[in-house]
């Protein structure tokens, strides 16, 4: 197993979560899968240090991670669906008018 690929590999993957969050701050959806391209990167260390070091705690972290992301997910769909139906528009600047 080649570390070094698979490590590159998820650098890439984060650092593309992190342009497309600061590059598109407009579209919250689109902020909201950087995000979740940024926790896949962070799984695939896991897994891969997982399978380098022989140990399965790498691999329990993962799913844990999986399983938060996927309640992220469905929370912030949930809350941009509801968003679109009051407001009109998922644009980021309207967003900070939820208080109260």
């Amino acid at each position: 197993m080649d570390l070094v690929k698979y490590l590159t590999f998820s650098m890439i993957l984060f650092l593309l979560g992190i342009w497309g969050i600061f590059l598109n701050r407009k579209n919250i959806l689109i902020m909201l899968m950087s995000i979740e391209l940024m926790l896949l990167a962070v799984n695939l260390n896991f897994l891969v240090f997982s399978v380098y070091l022989d140990d399965m705690m790498g691999q329990l972290f993962a799913l844990f991670v999986l399983t938060v992301a996927a309640a992220e997910s469905a929370i912030g769909l949930a809350i941009l669906v509801i968003t679109f139906r009051i407001r009109g528009t998922i644009a980021v600047e309207f967003i900070n008018c939820m208080k109260g």
